[in-house]
């Protein structure tokens, strides 16, 4: 082999490991890229980070102590004026000459201290009789007739069985735990059969409440859309939420994309505002704008600061902090936009500073035959999506009503995941229907002020109170 021939073998070999190498500190990186990432800078929930891991948080620090600052009016207990019981302690003796002290001694003054304590905690049996009562003009017997309450020898009542659900849906008490509780406290023998039986009930009566929640749902000025996984049957399922401030619709489906919330029938007719975490999915609706959350690209920008060092992510995370101050101080002062000047100021920033990403982190070079789209860097997806999603992510600033952050439906999945911990997934289908039906009926109560448990004995009657769709 000739000299040149033995260069150009060397430089062809040279060349071709500067590739492996290339390609292995980009893997190198990618994976303590991975392995750097936790809840405080990307969409990882809490609960996988682990017990070594010190919980960091994107809220900013306010400088007080823990507890009650100064000023903070206290909750103490108060004595009542009328109470259910009174108990006289009498002395019996005089303190001073130790003579007994009569009933009719005069009292010269009274002092309260009063116990607020449970009442012992039974059933009360209440027994329904239907007299038969004979006429004594023509001797006809008359037949009382029994309450819908009672349509059996024996039946629990609807306080006891709203109750029960109540436990199971909002409490997130898993069935066998519930029997215990009703036997310690109240010696009520019952089977998880009948618990479930009581709870698919609810479910099935609250069927023309959900549709109208759907409803209200897609005539929303601006709706939150999320998901999350959760096991059912033994597979992997998904939870899909969605809500308003006011109202929550809950559904479990196998699918994630549109195949779920197709079937779910909410966002195919939107015409709002979607706030999501910009999830290719929720973008093929085409009916409705789009707005994304920013506390997702907080969470980013955290981490392109942390691992690549780069400083136009730490100004960018303040500008956005910034713009959301701004429209709070704005909303407060009683305006319906940002002043014309104010508002370019800050979008002239976000754009600069993106360009000040984009030069640190240039577009890949493609290699000679390659095919597809060339893999990125976190950094560079996330700098791709500002820009070319601005309008989306810049969305609150032109529109109050649409808000800085998709934390809302966080909010209302947050329970969800807690009954995944608490009872492992769903047995069946009907139990995870069941429990988004109920699930979304009582999450919208209780977001208008409405009692759950009185609102469960309509339920378990047969007569459901209705939310406010509004």
């Amino acid at each position: 082999m000739t000299l040149a021939a033995r260069i150009a073998e060397l430089e062809a070999e040279n060349a071709h490991q500067r590739e492996q190498i290339a390609a292995l500190v980009a893997r190198v990186q990618e994976l303590e890229a991975r392995l750097a990432k936790d809840s405080h800078n990307s969409s990882k929930p809490p609960s996988s980070d682990g017990l070594g891991r010190k919980p960091k948080s994107l809220r900013r620090k306010c400088g007080k102590k823990p507890g009650g600052q100064i000023g903070h009016r206290g909750e103490t207990l108060r004595l009542v004026a009328t109470p259910d019981a009174v108990v006289y302690h009498r002395p019996a003796r005089c303190p001073g000459c130790q003579a007994p002290l009569a009933a009719d001694a005069p009292v010269v003054l009274r002092e309260r201290r009063q116990v607020l304590d449970l009442p012992r905690l039974r059933l009360c049996v209440t027994e329904h009789q239907a007299l038969h009562v004979r006429c004594p003009a023509c001797q006809t017997v008359g037949v009382g007739t029994f309450p819908s309450a009672a349509p059996s020898r024996a039946q629990y009542g609807p306080r006891l069985r709203a109750l029960c659900v109540y436990l199971v849906e909002q409490q997130l008490v898993p069935y066998g735990r519930v029997r215990e509780l009703l036997g310690d406290v109240f010696g009520a023998p019952l089977s998880e059969g009948t618990l479930v039986s009581w709870v698919q009930q609810g479910a099935a009566t609250l069927a023309p409440v959900e549709t109208q929640i759907k409803a209200a749902l897609g005539r929303a000025p601006v709706l939150h859309v999320d998901e999350t996984g959760v096991r059912r049957g033994g597979r992997l399922a998904w939870a899909h939420v969605t809500s308003t401030r006011r109202l929550t619709h809950y559904a479990v489906h196998a699918k994630r994309g549109t195949a779920a919330t197709d079937a779910i029938g909410i966002l195919p007719e939107f015409t709002g505002v979607s706030v999501h975490d910009g999830w290719k999915p929720y973008r093929a609706y085409q009916r409705c704008r789009h707005a994304l959350c920013n506390i997702h690209h907080l969470r980013e920008l955290t981490f392109v600061e942390e691992q690549y060092h780069q400083s136009w992510a730490k100004e960018l995370k303040a500008l956005l902090r910034e713009m959301k101050g701004a429209i709070a101080w704005a909303r407060a002062s009683g305006l319906r936009q940002l002043p014309a000047a104010s508002r370019e100021a800050f979008v002239t920033r976000y754009q600069a500073l993106l360009a000040t990403g984009h030069a640190a982190h240039p577009p890949p070079a493609r290699r000679p035959r390659q095919r597809g789209r060339v893999k990125q860097t976190p950094a560079q997806n996330l700098l791709e999506r500002l820009w070319l999603g601005q309008e989306q992510v810049l969305a609150f600033l032109d529109d109050f009503t649409i808000p800085f952050d998709n934390n809302q439906t966080e909010r209302d999945l947050r329970m969800l995941k807690v009954q995944q911990k608490v009872s492992g997934s769903f047995r069946s289908d009907y139990g995870a229907e069941a429990f988004a039906r109920l699930r979304g009926y009582l999450s919208t109560l209780r977001k208008q002020g409405v009692a759950l448990l009185a609102a469960l004995e309509t339920v378990v009657v047969g007569e459901p109170l209705y939310p406010e769709f509004v």
